[in-house]
């Protein structure tokens, strides 16, 4: 007779009571991202949310995305630092929605891992949860899949999924766009969630462990890792309240936003201009912060070379009328994000000589765009220890 205790899938490398103290574990956190119109509680099989409020809406169009958090997880699982992880993977997922105008309704996240630690689990969901409160999302599901003998054992990868709602009158893109439009820069955190793989070649490469104090970036004592482990900035909920503050109709206001992920500054504000159309973003506009400045050091690299790479200090481009650049920036200054105008829309042939732009970006023919001038050297716009701009 077969014992009762016996548990092959335990010995095949699957903890479920592991999972199961893990979701105990994550449910305050999650919980407290629950409005009302969330129903049904943490663990069913599907996530249920009263959407009502659409009805409200002349033409309501959902707005979708999917994103992960790239080999950034790496520096985490390296110095044992699990709850910031999180908020980067709502900041890639959650701020590309915003980029139509869609305000965020619910998300829901995915964590692959060798095996379940559940205090680790709970805190990555944490992290998630905590920014889904700032922009103001839902978490109303999760999967996490223990896969043993895939990844190693310390190992894992998170990914999200969200959905939010624009009205169609009101979506924003490359139809808004005019000549003479300009373009403002909204500073980063610091790298965000792109280009990791790079900055851990480099690190690697010049023989530095992430436990090693960080001094020439100029952070209090902190780490490598902790210093590269700087969250990705949230900037759905102030996007929204620009939006809603200074409008976004063809005539002034937003036109277009853009978030500066992977490809850098150029190629993802190619995206959101229209055929025809052309920036020239000059660098002499800003001061890119310590951390890109040591990192492309260390890698023997000049600034330039890396710029299809990290966001060099930019981590949202918004397209706004002329008349709308003051009180754009103030609005934004005053919700702590550093803001500058970068460029000017034009429309017509792409000037001679200057270098090449950027075009066709990610399967889109939109505009072109290329960086001139020369980045200024004094105190840093954005990023790790820049002038308050975290």
């Amino acid at each position: 007779m077969a014992n009762s205790s016996h548990n092959p899938y335990s010995e095949a490398g699957v903890d479920t009571a592991a999972g199961d103290l893990a979701v105990e574990l994550m449910k305050s956190a999650v919980r407290r991202t629950h409005g009302p119109e969330v129903l049904g509680g943490v663990g069913g099989f599907a996530g249920l949310f009263d959407a009502s409020a659409l009805l409200g809406y002349e033409r309501p169009l959902l707005a979708t995305s999917t994103d992960g958090v790239g080999t950034k997880v790496a520096i985490a699982q390296a110095i044992d630092k699990h709850d910031t992880i999180g908020l980067d993977l709502v900041g890639m997922v959650i701020d590309d929605i915003v980029v139509v105008g869609a305000k965020p309704l619910f998300m829901t996240d995915y964590i692959a891992c060798g095996k379940v630690f559940p205090q680790r689990i709970a805190d990555i969901v944490a992290g998630i949860a905590r920014g889904c409160s700032e922009t103001g999302t839902a978490l109303v599901g999760g999967e996490t899949a223990e896969h043993p003998g895939l990844p190693g054992l310390p190992d894992y990868d998170v990914a999200g999924a969200a959905t939010g709602v624009v009205e169609a009158s009101k979506i924003l893109g490359a139809d808004r766009v005019r000549d003479g439009d300009v373009v403002l820069a909204l500073a980063s955190s610091g790298l965000h969630s792109n280009g990791y793989s790079l900055v851990r070649h480099i690190i690697t490469g010049a023989g530095i462990s992430y436990g090693d104090r960080a001094v020439d970036l100029g952070v209090n004592g902190l780490t490598w890792g902790e210093a590269l482990l700087e969250p990705t900035r949230l900037y759905t909920s102030p996007l929204l309240r620009l939006i809603d503050g200074i409008g976004n109709s063809a005539g002034g206001g937003v036109h277009a936003l853009s978030h500066v992920t992977g490809g850098g500054i150029a190629a993802n504000l190619a995206r959101v201009l229209p055929q025809g159309t052309w920036v020239d973003v000059d660098r002499s506009t800003w001061s890119p912060s310590p951390v890109f400045r040591v990192l492309a050091d260390l890698g023997n690299l000049d600034l330039t070379a890396t710029e299809g790479t990290w966001n060099l200090g930019i981590g949202f481009l918004a397209v706004v009328s002329a008349d709308a650049v003051d009180g754009a920036i103030a609005l934004l200054e005053a919700e702590g994000i550093a803001t500058w105008q970068v460029g000017t829309v034009h429309v017509g042939g792409l000037p001679a000589g200057g270098g090449a732009f950027e075009q066709g970006a990610k399967g889109v023919d939109g505009g072109a765009v290329r960086l001139v001038g020369a980045y200024r050297t004094d105190s840093p716009t954005s990023g790790i220890a820049a002038d308050g701009a975290k």
